[in-house]
C-alpha cells in the first residue's frame, strides 16, 4: 500500500463505547424478541432471514429515538460508526438466537431420547453409539428420561430446570460451535478482498443499513417521500392483515398465493411445491441485482416445475432428495453446479489466493496485500487449518472417522458454506439453504449403509446442527459486517471487539431462554413445531431408515445428473466468460430446486419485469430515483414484523402471516 493509503486507513472511524454500550443493550433485546417469537409466537420468523427483519426494525425505532432525543441534546446522537457496530452486534445475534447456531442445537441433544419408542427402535439403534458427554441424559438409561421429557412436556408444579445435566453437553458442543463460527470468520476475512474489490459484488443486504446510517447524519434517504410511499405499501398490506387477525370482518390480502390448487389436471398435478409468495422486501431488494441475474433465478426454478410435469407425463416419478423438497434428479444437478461454481471462483481468484498464500507463510514485503482486513491473512489461514483440525477431532471422539469428519467440513466450509454466502452477497438471497448434505455428495462414491452405527450416529447429530437448513449462516453475517464497514469508512479491525460482545452475549442469553422456555412452556406442548418436532427428529428419521438397510443404493440417474450439473454449469460459465450479453447465471442453476427459491422466485419475477420496464423508458436516470420506492418496501415490511410481534409476546395476540415461511 502506499503511504497515502495507509493514511486513509488510519483516519477511518471506529465505533465509541457509547456505541458498544447500546450495541450490547440491543442484542439483549434482539435475543428476548427473536426467541419469544420464534419459538412461542411462532408464526413470524423475524431472526433466520439473512437479514433478520427484527434488525431492521429496531434500527428504525433506534433512529426514531435518536431523533427525539436529539431536540434534548446533540451529544445523544450516535454517530454513523456507533449505528454500524449496532447493526452487526444485532445480526449475528440474532443469527445465534435462531437458525444458525441455538434453535438447531438445544433441542438436538433432548430429541433421540424423548423420541424413541419401541416401534422405531431408536435406543437400540442410536443410544449405545451416543456419547454421555454430548448429551444431558443417560445413554444407558431408558427413553424419556425425566431431564427430556420435561423439556418437551413442562416441568410438573416444584421442579427446576436441571441446569447441571446440561454444563457438561453446552460445554462441549460450544467447543465445536466456536470452531466452526471462528473458521467462517477465518473464511470471511480471505473471501472479502476477493468478492468485495475484485469482483465488485453488490452485496445488496448491506445497502439498506447503511442508507439508514447515513440518514442519521442528514442523508436524505428517510428524509424522501418516495421512500414513504415504498413503506406505505406494506406497512398497508400487513397493517390490514393484522387487524383482520383481531377482527375478522377486515379484509385480509392473500400473500401466498397457492398455485398448486388451480393445477387441476394431470400431468401438472404431480408437480411440487408451487406457490406465489408475495415479499415487498424481496422485491426490493431483488430490485439492485442485474437483470441477467434475476431472469436466471425465475427462469430456473420455472423449469424444474416444467420438468416436474414433462416427467409425470411419461409416467416417470422420480425420488426425492432425503430431507429434502426436491426431486433427486434435480438435487445432484445442483451438487454438480456447485463443485464447478466453486472451481471457477477459485480460478478467478487465482492473483489473490497467491497473494494469501505468500502472506501466510510470511513472504511479503513492505505492501502487505492484508492491511486494512480484520484480521492479518497469516493469522486467518493458519487459525482456521487450527479450526478445522478441532473441528475434526472433536467428531472424532463424538463417534465418526476421520477421513468422514474431515470430508463432512470440507464440503460445509468449503462448497456448501461458499456458495451460499455468494447467493447472498450478489444475488441478495434472504435465506441461505441449498439442497443436498455432504453425505449426499457421499452416495456417489460409497454405500451409505457401509458407514456403521457410530458414523450414522454422528452425522444424525451433524446433519441437523449443520448440514441441513442452513438459513442464519454466520458466513455472510461476517461478510456483510465487512461490506458496510467499507460503506461507512470504519476500520474493519474495529468490528472485531463487537463481534466477540455479540457472540458471547447472544449465546449466553439466548441459551438460557431457549432453555427456560421448553421447560416452563413444554417444547411440544405450546411452541414452534418445526423446532422442537421437525427438524432434528427428520435427521434422526434418516438416520434410522439408513441404519434399518432400507435406503437403496444410489440410481445411476442420480449419478449421471451429476455429470448434467457439470457439463451446464461449465457450459454456462464458459459462454458468460466469451460473451458479454449471454443471459444466464450459473448461480440461477445452483438455487433452483431449494426452499429459498420456492419461496422467492415470483418477488424475483415482479423485479425483473419493474426493472426492465424501468431501464426501457426511463434508463438509469429512473433507476436510481426509483430506488428509495424499493427499500422503503423492505423498511415497510420489515417493519411490520416487529410491530405485531411486541404485542402478541406480551398478550399473545394474534399475528398476521409474513412470506417468507
Amino acid at each position: 500500500m502506499t503511504a497515502s493509503s495507509r493514511t486513509q486507513l488510519a483516519a477511518r472511524e471506529a465505533p465509541s463505547l457509547v456505541g458498544l454500550c447500546v450495541g450490547v443493550a440491543c442484542v439483549v433485546a434482539t435475543c428476548f424478541l427473536v426467541c419469544f417469537a420464534e419459538l412461542v409466537v411462532g408464526k413470524i420468523q423475524i431472526g433466520f432471514l439473512q437479514l433478520p427483519p427484527v434488525v431492521v426494525g429496531m434500527l428504525v425505532a433506534i433512529l426514531g429515538a435518536q431523533a427525539v432525543l436529539r431536540r434534548l441534546s446533540d451529544r445523544l446522537r450516535l454517530a454513523p460508526a456507533d449505528l454500524a457496530v449496532i447493526w452487526v452486534m444485532m445480526v449475528l445475534a440474532s443469527m445465534v438466537s435462531s437458525r444458525g447456531l441455538l434453535e438447531k442445537l438445544i433441542p438436538l441433544l433432548v430429541v433421540p431420547n424423548y423420541d424413541a419408542t419401541p416401534e422405531n427402535n431408536w435406543k437400540g439403534l442410536f443410544f449405545r453409539h451416543i456419547r454421555s458427554w454430548a448429551v444431558p441424559w443417560d445413554p444407558a438409561g431408558e427413553p424419556k428420561q425425566k431431564v427430556a421429557a420435561r423439556f418437551f412436556d413442562s416441568l410438573m408444579p416444584g421442579e427446576t430446570i436441571p441446569w447441571r445435566m446440561w454444563a457438561v453437553p453446552l460445554a462441549a458442543w460450544g467447543i465445536f460451535a466456536a470452531a466452526v463460527v471462528l473458521a467462517f470468520l477465518c473464511l470471511a476475512v480471505l473471501l472479502r478482498r476477493q468478492w468485495a474489490d475484485n469482483e465488485k459484488l453488490a452485496f445488496p443486504l448491506v445497502q439498506l443499513p447503511v442508507e439508514m446510517a447515513r440518514a442519521g447524519q442528514g442523508v436524505t434517504f428517510l428524509q424522501n417521500r418516495i421512500t414513504w410511499v415504498g413503506f406505505a405499501i406494506p406497512a398497508a398490506v400487513f397493517g390490514f392483515n393484522g387487524l383482520h387477525q383481531w377482527y375478522p370482518s377486515v379484509p385480509e390480502l392473500q400473500t401466498d398465493l397457492n398455485i398448486n390448487l388451480l393445477l387441476t389436471q394431470p400431468p401438472w398435478t404431480f408437480v411440487g411445491f408451487f406457490h406465489a409468495f408475495v415479499s415487498f422486501a424481496a422485491i426490493g431488494f431483488f430490485y439492485l441485482l442485474p437483470t441477467d441475474l434475476l431472469f436466471s433465478l425465475w427462469l430456473f426454478f420455472l423449469l424444474t416445475i416444467l420438468a416436474d410435469g414433462i416427467s409425470a407425463s411419461y409416467g416417470y416419478q422420480p425420488e426425492v432428495m432425503p430431507m429434502y423438497g426436491c426431486r433427486m434428479y434435480i438435487g445432484y444437478q445442483i451438487i454438480g453446479c456447485y463443485f464447478v461454481m466453486v472451481g471457477f471462483m477459485l480460478w478467478s481468484a487465482r492473483p489473490h489466493l497467491a497473494a494469501v498464500w505468500r502472506a501466510a507463510v510470511g513472504r511479503v514485503g513492505r505492501d502487505r496485500p492484508d492491511a486494512g482486513e480484520m484480521l492479518s491473512y497469516r493469522s486467518a489461514v493458519w487459525t482456521l487449518l487450527v479450526c478445522f483440525t478441532v473441528a475434526t477431532g472433536w467428531l472424532c471422539l463424538l463417534g465418526m472417522a476421520w477421513w468422514m469428519a474431515a470430508f463432512q467440513l470440507a464440503v460445509l466450509l468449503l462448497v456448501v458454506a461458499v456458495v451460499m454466502a455468494r447467493s447472498s452477497c450478489e444475488s441478495g438471497m434472504l435465506m441461505t439453504e441449498t439442497s443436498f448434505r455432504p453425505i449426499d455428495v457421499y452416495r456417489m462414491l460409497g454405500d451409505v449403509r457401509q458407514l456403521g452405527g457410530s458414523n450414522i450416529t454422528a452425522l444424525a447429530f451433524l446433519d441437523a446442527m449443520w448440514m441441513r437448513d442452513q438459513r442464519g449462516l454466520m458466513l455472510t453475517g461476517f461478510l456483510d459486517s465487512m461490506k458496510l464497514a467499507d460503506g461507512m469508512r470504519m476500520r474493519r479491525r474495529s468490528l472485531l471487539l463487537p463481534i466477540v460482545l455479540a457472540l458471547v452475549v447472544a449465546v449466553g442469553v439466548a441459551g438460557y431462554l431457549h432453555l427456560s422456555l421448553p421447560y416452563k412452556l413444554g417444547a411440544a406442548q405450546q411452541m414452534y413445531t418445526y423446532v422442537y418436532r421437525g427438524n432434528p427428529v427428520w435427521s434422526f428419521n434418516d438416520a434410522a431408515v439408513v441404519l434399518n438397510g432400507t435406503r437403496p443404493p444410489l440410481p445411476m440417474l442420480a449419478k449421471l445428473s451429476f455429470l448434467v450439473g457439470v457439463v451446464v454449469t461449465l457450459a454456462i460459465a464458459s459462454l458468460r466468460a466469451r460473451l458479454l450479453w449471454f443471459p444466464i447465471h450459473p448461480l440461477g442453476y445452483a438455487l433452483c430446486g431449494t426452499w429459498t427459491m420456492m419461496v422467492f422466485w415470483f418477488p424475483c419475477l415482479v423485479a425483473w419485469m419493474a426493472k426492465i420496464v424501468i431501464l426501457r423508458y426511463g434508463g438509469m436516470k429512473l433507476y436510481t430515483r426509483a430506488r428509495p420506492l424499493f427499500l422503503g418496501m423492505v423498511l415497510g415490511e420489515f417493519t411490520m414484523a416487529l410491530v405485531w410481534t411486541v404485542p402478541s409476546l406480551f398478550w399473545r395476540t394474534p399475528t398476521p402471516a409474513f412470506p417468507w415461511p
